[in-house]
Parts: C-alpha cells; structure tokens; sequence
C-alpha cells in the first residue's frame, strides 16, 4: 500500500489538483480551484502574484474556500466571510475495515443529482454541487417512500489517500445506523485502491468526531476552512 506523503494531507487541495483530480481543475499562473460546479475550493495561495491570479479564478465578489493548516494572511481587498475550524482524521493502515457488500447501498451519479442536491439541503454537510458526484464514488440508502435518505462519497483525492465526505442522513432516518454502514463502505472501496482513508469534520461537531473514532479514525490536524471573498474588481 502507498502511503500519502505528509504533504498531501497537509495541502489536499493542491495535491488532489496537480495530482489524481487534475481533470477537474481550473487554473490561472499558479493558482488552482476546482471548476465551480464541482466545488468552492481554492489552494491556499502562497505569494500577491498568486492571490492576483486566484482573484480571476474566484470572480469579482466571489466566494471561495480555502483549507488552510493556520490563519490565512488576506490581501487587504479580500474579505474574510468565515473561517471554520475543523478537524482533520485519518484511518490508519492497520485498522480494518469490513468489505462484506450492504444490498441497501446503491451507487449515485448524474442521474441522481436534483435527490442529493435535495438531501444536502436538507442536512448541510458542507458545500456540495451539481458536480461534485464527479469526485469520486457516492453510495447512498433510499427509503420506499422518503427516496434518498443517506449518502457519502469521496471528495479530495491525492497520491496514496481519498477524502470521505458528504456524510449526512436525513432526521427522519437517523439513530439507525445508516452513516456508519456508508463510511465504511466508502472507506473499504479506497482501501481496496490501496489508498489511506481520510476526512475532515467541523471541530464542533462532536457527534460526527465520536463516530469517525469509534470507526477508527485517528485525529492528525485541526486546519481551518476560511470562505473568502475576492475583490470586486481584478
């Protein structure tokens, strides 16, 4: 198994964009976002050349987020919108992780948007759009009558690790387990790559932390994701 380097799960957003999601980047100098659709993120940028550039990527007045390991130092014509500290988790090698095949989970795609659109609205895990699924595997559970009641997925892929993300259940189905069974089915599937699952969690969502370390998980860094607003003007 590879393991990832310690850079790339320092700056995943770089290293998902100038590695494995490269397909899914927009850039400008040395600047690099996902395209829009997919998701808000923007590498941190490292020097005024860089913030110049990543002002063209986000548009006059638009809002991006940056994963960042500490404080962002903005130029003075950003704006700070929020910053939102979180936590970082890594599933260590030596953990296991069932891979028995659930009956329940189904694989989501294009055709499924608008219901995981719906369910994201719903929940509010974090910024998901009408692209996103094209990150990487989404399982999701459906109920007779409510239709899509729980997902997860993956979101930055860099060498050697995969990001777990998009885990919500609606209220109506939870306390049954359901997060559970699709965080370990996403992370069986990134195992079976050869890959180190990882995943990031509001640092006040407590719930969520405790179920991530009851599945194994193990905390590594405690980043920030700062929304930003560029200037109205490039």
């Amino acid at each position: 198994m590879d393991a990832p380097t310690t850079s790339a799960l320092d700056d995943p957003l770089r290293a998902a964009l100038d590695g494995p999601q490269a397909a899914l980047a927009v850039r400008r100098g040395d600047a690099v976002r996902y395209h829009p659709d997919v998701a808000p993120f923007l590498a941190p940028a490292r020097d005024a050349a860089e913030w110049a550039d990543a002002a063209h990527l986000a548009r006059p007045g638009g809002v991006v987020v940056i994963r960042a390991p500490g404080p962002v130092d903005l130029p003075p014509d950003w704006t700070l919108e929020r910053d939102l500290p979180g936590v970082q988790m890594v599933l260590p090698d030596d953990r296991p992780v069932p891979v028995a095949g659930d009956p329940d989970l189904v694989r989501l795609g294009a055709s499924d948007v608008d219901e995981m659109l719906a369910l994201v609205g719903r929940t509010k895990p974090g910024p998901f759009a009408r692209r996103t699924h094209e990150l990487g595997t989404y399982l999701g559970i459906r109920d007779d009558v409510l239709g899509l009641v729980a997902m997860a997925g993956e979101r930055m892929h860099v060498p050697g690790a995969c990001e777990i993300s998009a885990v919500c259940t609606d209220p109506s189905a939870r306390g049954r387990g359901l997060a559970t069974r699709l965080v370990l089915a996403v992370a069986a599937g990134i195992r079976t790559r050869g890959e180190t699952p990882f995943l990031h969690a509001a640092a006040d969502n407590t719930t969520a932390i405790r179920l991530y370390a009851q599945l194994g998980f193990e905390l590594r860094a405690e980043p920030s994701f700062v929304a930003v607003r560029a200037p109205e003007q490039t």
